[in-house]
């Protein structure tokens, strides 16, 4: 009988525990308002324009048991011309933070911040939404090219034309035609320079705007997501 006792309270105490780890869980997810895709659509960078872009950033939080946000893919978009309008600048998509990452650590307390060199940034703080850590430029298949078509300070590029597009056709394109600008998450380049280091604005792509191209220089379609609320 005393056994029998012991072991109901065993079990008792192992369901406490376990319900802790689930809780813990749950109040991360709840927290997080930022991450990296751990897959992209899946065409390159064509991402179905940024509503297509900011709909897989939802779809990826939903599963990941953060959905109660309206999530943004942190991309820019180029103008047509010289005198059209319609550039959107990343950095004015995202709200104002601050932004936690899967873990729970804070990214980046406002949009100055993100862009300054203070921000939480490099492989181990900007992890995918389930909270696991993306290869980088050390790991095999190295994906730190992540889709940003953004300046250093998170700014459109010059209207495309006359000046180039670096945006795959505002995220249209996923074929062998196009060039968008990466950043590295992970922080890491060929060198120590500032531009090969960025998070946001390291090179353009190589050959196109397809899956097989970008992989070609170290990426995966993959792309940066924040909670703009």
């Amino acid at each position: 009988m005393r056994f029998a006792t012991r072991r109901r309270w065993s079990v008792v105490v192992g369901s406490v525990v376990s319900l802790g780890g689930l809780g813990l869980g749950a109040a991360h997810a709840a927290e997080m308002s930022f991450f990296v895709t751990s897959v992209g659509p899946g065409n390159g960078a064509d991402l179905g324009g940024l509503a297509g872009a900011d709909a897989h950033c939802q779809k990826l939080a939903e599963s990941a048991g953060a959905g109660g946000k309206t999530w943004r893919a942190y991309l820019s978009t180029q103008a047509a011309g010289l005198r059209e309008p319609g550039a959107v600048h990343a950095r004015d998509r995202i709200g104002q933070g601050p932004w936690y990452n899967a873990k729970g650590v804070m990214i980046a307390k406002d949009v100055a911040d993100l862009h300054s060199g203070s921000a939480q940034l490099g492989k181990e703080a900007l992890l995918d939404e389930t909270g696991a850590i993306v290869n980088g430029r050390t790991e095999k298949p190295n994906r730190h090219d992540i889709l940003t078509g953004s300046r250093p300070d998170g700014t459109a590029f010059p209207p495309s034309p006359p000046f180039s597009d670096m945006t795959c056709g505002n995220w249209t394109k996923g074929g062998d035609e196009g060039v968008a600008m990466v950043g590295h998450h992970d922080v890491a380049g060929p060198t120590d320079d500032n531009w090969a280091t960025s998070w946001n604005s390291a090179h353009p792509s190589r050959g196109g705007c397809s899956q097989t191209a970008l992989r070609s220089t170290g990426g995966d379609g993959l792309f940066y997501c924040f909670a703009a609320d």
